[in-house]
């Protein structure tokens, strides 16, 4: 009996680091966008040059920085990560004031669960979560 009991407590607390593993990779995969679109944004600035970021099937691919290709997309961390919107597109400068600009992601296996990649236009991208 004794054995079963510890068994159960130790396949709840498997189920609930699982749990918490997969909510991180959408976590993961937002903090890794806003980064990369903040840097990205800076890049804009520096050299002058219009930089828009595109969402694509498993990823995202940048236009006009310097070192990009514009045929190879970064893929998403997780494959469960995805855009609510296919069709995102971002405009990162070369203006210092972009405008207002967001993506929202969602975890495919998880549909409720969704995380926004914002910026306001002054202040860098940051990650918030989002209701459904």
């Amino acid at each position: 009996m004794v054995v079963l009991v510890i068994m159960a407590l130790a396949s709840a607390g498997v189920m609930f680091y699982i749990n918490q593993g997969e909510q991180a990779q959408l976590d993961r995969d937002a903090q890794r966008l806003a980064t990369l679109l903040e840097s990205a944004r800076h890049s804009a600035i520096t050299q002058g040059n219009p930089v828009t970021w595109q969402a694509q099937p498993g990823g995202f691919a940048f236009q006009g920085l310097p070192a990009a290709d514009p045929n190879r997309a970064l893929a998403w961390l997780s494959p469960h990560t995805a855009t609510t919107d296919p069709q995102a597109q971002l405009t990162l400068g070369p203006e210092p004031v972009i405008g207002p600009q967001q993506v929202t992601l969602i975890d495919l296996s998880q549909p409720q669960r969704r995380l926004r990649v914002s910026s306001d236009g002054l202040r860098p991208f940051g990650v918030s979560s989002e209701s459904p």
